[in-house]
């Protein structure tokens, strides 16, 4: 937040937001790209003016083509100008008709200003999904859904799964960042089968480095058409660098589902752990 607006004269909303990740170039603002935090950041700016809105901060920067139904993010807005739109449900409905129709704000909540949509944030919950039948993907899935040429075996997905679950360093998994650590949490990493017959990956953690999950369900699928032993992607927890041997699977079949967070009264404890553990 802007350190020349008093508190007092902000207000801290939490948005939930879904989007179509695929003509997006993630969630980050980049110049000369279009961005989910881009768009977002025009359609505030048309209702409020460049100086009203601050700190937009999400709970997962997710990677270009990547999906969510269940992103949340948070801003401080100029109370005043809350106001004039009519708060909260009138800002809801006045994004709704200025935001593209492949980004949708689905709710607009007013916060405490301990909130914080990545730090107090508990977990993150993606899905994966991937048709192995003959013909492919459905076509109305074909965006959210990537094809694998061989058939999958559903309990060696599963073996693969159970190994990596808890707290490690996922090093090989990850795209390192300077002084960021590869040591994540995974609580829920598990594997079904739709009605459909599509498998559906579900990975729960703490938080995620860049590329974590697709890195994690490349080796898994390695795993599942018979290429890999079962117990090879957790023999890479033993590196201390990205493997090369790991394929990262393709953005368009990751959907980020759920963010969890605390009681209301915990968000600042939750959001000093957070920094400390991540420092």
């Amino acid at each position: 937040m802007d350190e020349t607006i008093p508190v007092s004269e902000t207000t801290r909303v939490r948005m939930d937001v879904s989007y179509d990740g695929r003509d997006f170039s993630g969630w980050a603002v980049q110049p000369a790209r279009r961005t989910v935090a881009g768009v977002l950041i025009a359609a505030l700016e048309r209702l409020f003016g460049a100086e009203t809105a601050f700190g937009l901060t999400v709970a997962g920067r997710t990677d270009a083509g990547v999906h969510a139904t269940g992103q949340v993010c948070h801003v401080d807005l100029s109370s005043s100008a809350l106001a004039q739109v009519g708060g909260p449900p009138s800002l809801l409905r006045r994004l709704a008709g200025l935001m593209p129709p492949d980004a949708r704000v689905r709710a607009v909540t007013p916060v405490p200003a301990t909130f914080d949509a990545r730090f107090s944030a508990t977990f993150r919950r993606y899905e994966y999904r991937v048709a192995d039948s003959v013909w492919g993907p459905e076509p109305l899935r074909r965006y959210d859904t990537i094809g694998w040429v061989r058939p999958l075996d559903l309990e060696r997905l599963r073996q693969a799964a159970e190994p990596l679950l808890g707290e490690h360093d996922y090093a090989a998994f990850c795209k390192r960042k300077e002084h960021a650590t590869t040591v994540r949490a995974i609580t829920r990493l598990d594997w079904r089968r739709e009605p459909d017959g599509v498998a559906v990956a579900t990975v729960q953690a703490d938080a995620f480095c860049q590329a974590m999950v697709r890195s994690l369900v490349g080796a898994m699928l390695t795993v599942g058409d018979g290429r890999r032993e079962p117990e090879w992607p957790a023999k890479l927890l033993t590196l201390r660098e990205r493997s090369s041997e790991v394929t990262v699977a393709p953005a368009h079949g990751l959907t980020l589902i759920a963010v969890g967070y605390p009681a209301e009264a915990e968000y600042a404890q939750r959001a000093d752990a957070t920094r400390r553990l991540r420092a």
